[in-house]
């Protein structure tokens, strides 16, 4: 009789986590090359990946890379910056959530991709509504998340704090937004992914360069395999900006156990 270890040997966590991601590209590479899924539908992954290699030699998509995070650099400030301040003044006073908490509320109510045609004639047809359109994005789901951060403190945390003699400011600095951090770390995750998702509907205003360009330049030839190539950019920008929010977040929420699966 064969003993049987007490312990199987474990597959490594990278591993189980691209076994989708290939099989994907395997079935797609496959229902291309039988003919299944046509090119002018959409580009194998042979294709595309040819295309990709091209456009980085000739310097096409580092341009149009750099372009795009600039802007999405730029908006998540300036978004970041407003969506933080209101969401400080409403959280921490009730006086700044009764004047400016329902007013956020209501602005939040309409879907900011429709405001587009309203910074055209305010702010014309350059790199300002692109701008502004990625910050405001990113203002309403940053206040959200610091506003509920700080509401959420447990009121027990700050009855302590002021039995051991804290001021308010000491309140607010050692108890407030320490408790405030993990609600706005979830906010800037959820506002990284908006802002790219701004940046597509942003650059599709007259864009002159960036991967929107690439991509409404693309649509006008045909090019189902250029498109993809801008989609998958997108992606990865997109995942390495949330890696970073994540490693930030092991950072500065050290202090506080949480639950990673079994």
């Amino acid at each position: 009789m064969i003993p049987v270890s007490g312990r199987r040997r474990s597959v490594p966590r990278w591993l189980r986590r691209a076994v989708g991601p290939v099989v994907l590209l395997v079935l797609w590479q496959v229902l291309s090359s039988t003919g299944v899924l046509p090119a002018d539908v959409l580009a194998s992954p042979g294709t595309i990946a040819a295309t990709g290699g091209g456009l980085v030699a000739d310097g096409t998509l580092p341009s149009a890379m750099l372009v795009s995070l600039q802007r999405v650099a730029v908006g998540l400030l300036l978004g970041g910056v407003a969506g933080v301040a209101l969401a400080l003044a409403s959280g921490l006073s009730r006086l700044g959530e009764d004047v400016i908490d329902a007013t956020v509320q209501m602005l939040r109510s309409i879907p900011w991709v429709g405001v587009i045609p309203l910074f055209i004639i305010w702010l014309g047809i350059g790199e300002a509504p692109k701008i502004a359109l990625i910050a405001l994005g990113v203002a309403f789901h940053l206040y959200l998340n610091v506003y509920a951060g700080i509401r959420g403190v447990d009121a027990r945390l700050v009855e302590a704090g002021t039995s051991l003699g804290l001021s308010r400011w000491g309140l607010i600095r050692h108890v407030v937004l320490p408790g405030a951090l993990p609600g706005a770390m979830t906010g800037l995750r959820y506002s990284l992914a908006t802002a790219w998702l701004a940046l597509v509907f942003g650059e599709q205003v007259n864009a002159d360069d960036g991967l929107g360009f690439l991509m409404n330049q693309a649509r006008e030839f045909f090019r189902t395999d250029v498109i993809v190539v801008c989609l998958a950019v997108y992606a990865i920008l997109g995942l390495i900006a949330d890696l970073l929010v994540r490693t930030l977040e092991r950072l500065l929420l050290q202090w506080r156990p949480t639950f990673t699966g079994q």
